[in-house]
């Protein structure tokens, strides 16, 4: 590319080794080093693309890198954000910004005064349908948004469940169901450019799905967003039976989807409101350049546009549009939400994480549901409480982690 190549550090062999292939010349990147505590998968890992390896992550800052890219564990993000910022490293983070209000607030006045970059690796923004849509209503063709939908639900058989979180202190066997929900939102504010600004929430426990896992947490949410434009946006997901990654907007002069089971999106107006445009529509959409390697990338593509994008950013010295305050108002939707369904769906404003007269209002608050959270505040996982799991789950629990290699609690 003719441009110097801004080095990388990867922390997270499992999930990071997609960020890890991505951080390539094609995007102006070069991958220097990787950081994990899971020491065989790491050398194996670090053997493979041939850079160093560290399982101290204050020696992993030491190495010669200019960014830092964090696939570690979803709740443990802020504390090594923080960290890489006043290493003077740029960052960017996989799902989730922060675990609490306060990490929120803590990570927004980090970026502040490391003057770094910051982007949250969110991906589903861009696959070829949304980053359409986002362009349609851009036009103006379908108006003010007014309601949209966004669902991510992904459910799967018990040992795939038990796979993907091996311990019982694992974060995904205490995540409440409405803490995951960037994949839903994150599309929904790309595309309209708003922000949420009151949220409530009902979670929906399933108790015979629960007890067949080592799960303490409810399978299913619904969260309601008040946006600041007054539209009223509605997010599902989390594993109830039943997969589902779809989105949907009604603005005041038509609406679009993307169309179920399909790449495809759909555009429609009712009669009196076509003016020149079809009634309805429905096509395939391409990215608008570098397909040719999104098409290549995991998440329909989106694993790709997260390192471009944050690549960009860098180069530029500009701020990606998925930036520590949008960041940290999406990953905090999940914990008002929380906070709102453990009250039947009592609504919460949310802060504004600009501003430091009202983000100081929760500066201290911890209010969390993991088991290694800091502070007072405890929050069960469960609407019903917290739930022990059953004997015959944790057994058949453990019979997957082994054969996985896993051998802790």
């Amino acid at each position: 590319m003719g441009k110097k190549l801004i080095r990388v550090g990867v922390i997270g062999v499992g999930r990071g080794q997609s960020f890890a292939k991505g951080a390539s010349e094609l995007v102006g990147m070069k991958l220097v080093a990787l950081c994990d505590t899971w020491q065989s998968k790491l050398r194996e890992t670090g053997k493979r693309f041939g850079v160093a390896t560290y399982t101290d992550y204050d020696k992993f800052l030491e190495h010669d890198m200019d960014a830092v890219v964090l696939a570690n564990y979803f709740h443990q993000h802020a504390p090594f954000a923080i960290k890489a910022l006043r290493a003077g490293k740029h960052v960017m983070s996989e799902t989730a910004c922060n675990a609490t209000l306060a990490e929120g607030v803590a990570l927004c006045r980090a970026v502040e005064q490391s003057k770094k970059i910051y982007m949250l690796a969110e991906n589903y923004p861009f696959t070829a349908v949304n980053m359409e849509m986002r362009r349609v209503y851009r036009t103006g063709e379908i108006g003010r948004v007014t309601y949209a939908e966004g669902e991510y639900n992904h459910p799967g058989d018990i040992r795939f469940m038990n796979s993907i979180a091996p311990g019982l202190h694992h974060w995904r066997n205490w995540i409440p169901s409405t803490y995951y929900c960037t994949h839903a939102l994150a599309p929904l504010m790309y595309i309209t450019d708003t922000l949420p600004v009151s949220i409530n929430s009902l979670a929906i426990a399933v108790p015979e799905l629960t007890r067949q896992l080592a799960r303490r947490t409810d399978p299913g949410s619904v969260i309601l967003c008040r946006m600041n434009n007054g539209a009223v946006f509605r997010i599902f997901g989390l594993w109830l039976p039943g997969h589902s990654c779809w989105y949907r907007m009604h603005g005041v002069h038509g609406a679009m989807e993307l169309t179920r089971g399909t790449n495809q999106l759909r555009i429609w107006h009712d009669e009196w409101n076509a003016k020149r445009q079809p009634i309805e529509r429905t096509y395939t959409p391409a990215w608008p350049e570098h397909g040719d390697l999104a098409r290549k990338a995991g998440h329909g593509g989106g694993d790709f546009w997260t390192n471009f994008y944050f690549a960009e950013a860098i180069r530029t010295g500009r701020q990606p549009y998925l930036d520590v305050y949008r960041g940290v108002t999406m990953s905090s939707v999940g914990i008002l939400a929380w906070k709102s369904a453990l009250q039947d769906g009592t609504p919460f404003t949310m802060p504004d994480f600009k501003k430091e007269s009202s983000r100081r209002q929760f500066e201290n608050d911890h209010w969390s549901p993991w088991p290694d959270g800091v502070g007072d505040g405890k929050a069960p996982p469960s609407i019903r409480g917290w739930q022990p799991s059953t004997a015959s789950a944790l057994a058949r629990a453990r019979k997957t982690w082994k054969s996985l290699g896993y051998t802790g609690d």
